[in-house]
């Protein structure tokens, strides 16, 4: 990818210099603290979440992120803000065309472990967007991830996984995400996952909307397209089940097949027209 040709974006949150701590008036909870609690939960068989969550509610305080070293504006977090970037300018073109105004997200990089409005979320859980906050939360150590262990690597393929997680926000921003958290608080668990799988589905779409202009622009180079695709057949839910050892279920499915993952980025790369994803008629996915 062609990333230092674009906009960088003023929407990146670098939080990855700072450690968590307690907040409550003047008390600070640091390392050692964090530690105590660690260990009074191990002797009352309790979970450190739910005492830490006790201690917020008791005090009047809140999770807070005590500063630290700054990070580094270092290579990654150039490239986040340049496909952030990007993706702003597409969407705010798009959103045009609807006579509607795209109001972009903010992007948080953590390291380790981050709090969100949606709740405690360490790095293993992959990137995630948050409605509630219009956030989407990426640590840079999932890139190194998706290439050791998925096996896509490549710049587009780390950028795909950007424009999917702004396709929830556009979803949030159309009132998609919205409807579809009630219907699936409605239906049983099954239902539900099919649910989920249509909105995962409309976001590789959406991101693959987001590729096709990238390439109008030649912003894209030999091979990137390929990288994007592999990116989501590595994550698709038979494969990452096949990969842990288990028998494969559709119907434990929550993003999609690989299959039907690389289907509906291709859709959204070859028509760059949001229109054509809809997911949720489509009888066929």
């Amino acid at each position: 990818m062609r990333w230092r040709n674009m906009r960088r974006s003023t929407n990146v949150e670098d939080v990855r210099g700072r450690r968590s701590a307690v907040g409550a008036g003047g008390l600070k909870l640091g390392a050692g603290g964090l530690i105590a609690i660690l260990a009074i939960s191990l002797l009352l068989g309790k979970n450190p979440l739910e005492l830490l969550s006790l201690l917020e509610q008791q005090t009047g305080g809140a999770m807070q992120e005590q500063a630290a070293a700054p990070a580094a504006s270092d290579e990654g977090a150039q490239f986040v803000s340049a496909v952030l970037g990007d993706t702003e300018d597409t969407w705010a073109r798009l959103f045009e065309r609807m006579d509607r105004h795209y109001q972009p997200p903010k992007l948080v990089l953590f390291r380790g472990a981050v709090r969100s409005a949606c709740g405690f979320a360490s790095a293993a859980v992959g990137p995630f967007y948050c409605p509630g906050e219009a956030r989407v939360y990426l640590s840079l150590d999932f890139f190194d991830e998706l290439h050791q262990r998925f096996g896509a690597p490549g710049d587009f393929a780390q950028a795909y996984v950007i424009a999917h997680e702004v396709g929830h926000h556009v979803q949030n921003l159309v009132g998609i995400a919205e409807a579809v958290a009630g219907k699936r608080g409605r239906v049983g668990t099954a239902d539900s996952n099919a649910l989920s799988v249509r909105q995962e589905l409309q976001a590789d779409c959406f991101a693959g909307v987001w590729g096709h202009f990238a390439a109008r622009r030649e912003l894209l180079e030999s091979g990137d397209v390929q990288e994007g695709l592999a990116a989501a057949a590595a994550i698709g839910d038979d494969r990452l089940q096949r990969q842990s050892g288990g028998e494969v279920s559709p119907e434990s499915f929550t993003h999609g097949s690989s299959k039907q993952r690389v289907k509906w980025f291709r859709t959204g790369l070859e028509s760059g027209d949001p229109g054509q994803c809809d997911t949720f008629s489509a009888a066929q996915l």
